[in-house]
């Protein structure tokens, strides 16, 4: 019973700290997006901070212990590709909706 309760501890602290430095690199990828030298730089910059928020969010489920942030982290996902392919289209073309009147 005592090495289950070693190995919970230990699992905790991991997570603490993991959730720590993942922290921090949001912050600095979002000080990436807004200062970005070039349009491309900051949608990576955003991209990453996308891909980051998903490892919080299952950071977070470990730590608590739960399941219920299983569907946050696939929302995550699904927003986060919709939102890279209409920044990559924007970058390419100018425009996301292209409105062909002809």
């Amino acid at each position: 019973m005592e090495a289950l309760e070693m190995t919970q501890a230990l699992l905790k602290i991991v997570t603490e700290i993991c959730i720590v430095g993942v922290s921090i690199s949001i912050f600095i990828l979002l000080y990436r997006a807004i200062k970005g030298p070039t349009n491309p730089d900051r949608a990576v910059a955003l991209d990453t901070i996308g891909i980051n928020l998903m490892g919080l969010a299952g950071l977070l489920a470990i730590y608590l212990v739960t399941t219920k942030l299983n569907d946050i982290i696939l929302l995550i996902g699904i927003l986060l590709f919709i939102g890279t392919v209409a920044i990559a289209k924007f970058l390419e073309k100018g425009v996301i909706i292209e409105r062909d009147m002809d």
